[in-house]
């Protein structure tokens, strides 16, 4: 079905994450149980990973409103609606929309994280060991024995830098082969796609930094706004932890 889609639902938030609003048809729910969540023809819905939370927002049917609040991914996509709300039943018609605020502020925080990563492996050589995010704060974790003076102002500056040149932010799908052929296309430590994946998503931060990824972000680094490194911490002898939030 392509790579676009997961399981019955094509992933909008793939095709074009400036989408918050939507018509939609639920293909799987069952009302008598909320907790199994609601599969829907099509959804903009993040249904979260790679350290990026899943969406909120509703779905609007019959004149009734359920809010979604978290998501389970599996063979379909599975949205999770606030305990108490009515499940909409298959065949229905729904109107979607993701709250654009947490969206908006996760996609410039994610975008952000990139920038990150992009300058701490430029000027550092350091690789990504973790990393996790809420709305417009977030930390990642860095392969990063030594830690040079004047680090996390170092970081900063160079992090704000790249968000002023305002470098455009490209996804691409690409064969599994042609991405693999890419340098340093993997920055987190001893990791790679599933082996499974015949096409693998690309997010380009043109001139700094080229990633594997499957998260929502914006079109150029302009648009996160400031950063602010919080703080540096020590995880283990190898592993420092970088705190960011935005400030813009």
């Amino acid at each position: 079905m392509g790579f676009e889609h997961h399981g019955r639902t094509r992933r909008l938030d793939w095709v074009d994450p400036s989408i918050r609003e939507w018509d939609c048809v639920v293909v799987w729910s069952d009302p008598a149980d909320p907790d199994a969540g609601i599969v829907l023809d099509q959804s903009a819905f993040y249904p979260g990973g790679g350290g990026q939370p899943p969406d909120h927002g509703v779905l609007l049917w019959q004149g009734v409103q359920t809010r979604i609040v978290d998501s389970r991914k599996g063979e379909d996509l599975h949205l999770i609606p606030a305990p108490g709300d009515p499940v909409p039943p298959a065949g229905v018609t729904v109107r979607g929309a993701v709250d654009d605020e947490r969206r908006s502020t996760l996609m410039r925080t994610h975008s952000g994280l990139h920038v990150l990563c992009g300058a701490a492996f430029r000027d550092f050589g350091a690789l990504v060991t973790g990393g996790n995010m809420l709305p417009g704060e977030a930390r990642m974790d860095f392969n990063l024995p030594e830690v040079p003076p004047g680090f996390k102002q170092s970081l900063e500056d160079a992090v704000n830098a790249e968000i002023v040149a305002d470098r455009k932010i490209i996804v691409r799908v690409l064969p599994r082969a042609e991405a693999l052929a890419i340098p340093d296309l993997i920055r987190t430590q001893d990791a790679l796609p599933p082996l499974q994946t015949p096409e693998i998503r690309v997010v380009d931060i043109v001139g700094l930094d080229v990633q594997a990824d499957g998260g929502t972000h914006v079109a150029s680094t302009g648009q996160v706004g400031r950063i602010q490194v919080q703080k540096v911490e020590s995880k283990g002898r190898q592993n420092r932890r970088v705190r960011i939030r935005l400030v813009e």
